[in-house]
């Protein structure tokens, strides 16, 4: 158990029989009354957000999350196969459940994979910038350099983003997975 005046950002939590991280919290005082602690959980099983006022000082279950480092095989219809790099032991996730991570997800990557009891899968977790390759971007014209106009381009995993217009097709660009924007050119 631990208290509300101990969350941090990311923290895992057993509340009201859901697993909730996280996301922002906020210790308020007021002048009157008892102080609170307001904070923004995100769902680990549904991906909803909620905001939730807590008194401070309240006991809060700490969640017990596993990250397991796994390689994304290949689709099999509406699942997605990743192998265990350890012990070759393969499961399948629904897309409903990794739908926003699969935009950065390419075959042969190697992702945490999220557990809780060491059984149930609560979903996958991308770094916050990842390279990838653009495969499909119309060509930029000649020396207009000066002004930030971007043009749309398709990356090896089907994501159209925004990039500049010296971008061309074949090269690897990082890509921010939180904003789903372009970073830079991998260097």
């Amino acid at each position: 158990m631990i208290s509300t005046n101990e969350f941090k950002t990311g923290q895992t939590i057993n509340f009201e029989g859901n697993l909730f991280q996280v996301l922002e919290f906020m210790h308020v005082k007021p002048g009157k009354g008892a102080a609170f602690v307001r904070t923004k959980l995100r769902n680990l099983r549904t991906g909803a957000v909620i905001d939730y006022t807590f008194n401070a000082g309240t006991k809060v279950e700490r969640a017990q999350i596993d990250k397991t480092p796994m390689q994304y095989l290949y689709a099999a219809g509406d699942n997605y196969v990743f192998m265990n790099t350890e012990s070759y032991e393969q499961i399948e996730i629904p897309y409903k459940q990794i739908e926003n991570e699969l935009k950065f997800i390419y075959e042969g990557m190697t992702v945490d994979i999220m557990f809780y009891n060491e059984t149930e899968i609560l979903g996958v977790l991308v770094p916050d910038k990842i390279t990838l390759k653009v495969v499909d971007t119309p060509d930029g014209v000649k020396g207009d350099t000066k002004t930030n106009a971007m043009k749309d381009a398709v990356l090896e995993t089907g994501l159209v983003i925004k990039v500049p217009l010296f971008i061309s097709n074949g090269e690897k660009i990082v890509v921010n997975t939180q904003e789903c924007a372009y970073v830079s050119r991998e260097k």
